[in-house]
């Protein structure tokens, strides 16, 4: 019997891979990872220079992205039949050898690995590695401290309705707003009416070549590549503790 090893690659560079992911993905021979279609895949470029010679290499490519609504019957269909191939085609590979899939930041933490993993119970084993998120890698680009004392950090998704976005953002302290991209108007938006859109920071490409910072109120939002976040740093609910001088 094999494994399914599912890898966290982290947030983009290379370097902030977990040495045990590096030294999987090294000694793998059968290498799995998502990508659109007719794209190279952002997991394979991460490792482009780790893989072994002979490598077998299994891209899985997503077979919609933006072309249909992410809500729509049509969407879910086409995904869910494409994580019921896959799931099958690496759990009958696992019958004899170990596939390392390859994920970016966590496995666990918003990954389409997800969706392979709750198909894959009781048909194969599988472990998975942890990785840096990439909200972490983003946040830590910018060099200030995320969050104080009692804040709460509140994660959300761009393709929420605007004002689901107002609401959360209102009770929120800290704030990590993914899937911007298409969706960054409203995001921008839904900040501005919360009197948040100052304090907000766009990263493009955190951690990775190309990375971009840039307060979020200097950028129209008409174009925003994919691997983008914005960020509000905590209010800071308690003060920084401070050394006293005696008197």
């Amino acid at each position: 019997m094999g494994r399914i090893l599912c890898a966290g690659l982290g947030p983009g560079d290379p370097d902030l891979m977990s040495v045990r992911a590096d030294r999987s993905i090294r000694s793998a021979q059968h290498v799995a990872y998502f990508r659109k279609m007719g794209r190279p895949g952002q997991a394979r470029r991460i490792v482009e220079h780790m893989l072994a010679p002979g490598v077998t290499e299994y891209p899985m490519e997503y077979p919609v992205t933006t072309e249909l609504a992410f809500d729509s019957p049509e969407y879910n269909h086409s995904l869910a039949t494409f994580y019921d191939e896959w799931a099958t085609r690496l759990a009958d590979l696992a019958r004899t050898q170990d596939v390392v899939v390859l994920c970016e930041g966590d496995p666990l933490f918003y990954g389409s690995f997800m969706h392979l993993h709750t198909r894959l119970q009781g048909r194969a084993t599988v472990e998975v590695i942890p990785g840096i998120p990439g909200m972490v890698g983003c946040w830590n680009s910018i060099q200030t401290p995320f969050t104080w004392g009692d804040d709460v950090m509140t994660v959300l998704m761009g393709t929420l309705p605007e004002a689901d976005l107002v609401r959360h953002m209102q009770t929120a302290d800290a704030l990590v707003i993914m899937k911007t991209g298409r969706n960054l108007p409203r995001v921008r938006r839904a900040l501005s009416d919360t009197g948040r859109l100052q304090q907000a920071w766009l990263v493009e490409r955190g951690t990775m070549p190309g990375q971009r910072v840039v307060p979020l109120a200097d950028v129209d939002g008409s174009d925003c590549p994919y691997f983008a976040i914005v960020l509000v740093h905590g209010r800071g609910r308690r003060p920084e503790i401070t050394a006293e001088v005696p008197a």
